[in-house]
């Protein structure tokens, strides 16, 4: 049994339930719509989203819906 493992195992649990301890910087993800599959980036606290909706307000459900999964885990949170 590889001890080492064990305590590097029992530190990352800890450090997913100290959800503080993360913050993304940069991402991009594609979120499934209702109707179509939308490309989210997200770069040192801006938000990009291919949907027309982002295109004409800076901000859509995709974005919030990432804002709200990833509450507090934002380096520069905008939008809030």
């Amino acid at each position: 049994m590889d001890y080492g493992m064990i305590g590097k195992r029992e530190k990352a649990r800890r450090y997913a339930q100290e959800r503080e301890r993360i913050r993304f910087q940069t991402f991009t993800v594609t979120v499934e719509g209702e109707n179509n599959s939308h490309v989210v980036q997200y770069d040192h606290g801006k938000w990009q989203c291919d949907c027309e909706f982002f295109r004409s307000r800076g901000v859509c459900s995709h974005t919030m819906a990432l804002e709200i999964v990833l509450e507090n885990m934002l380096t520069h949170p905008v939008n809030s």
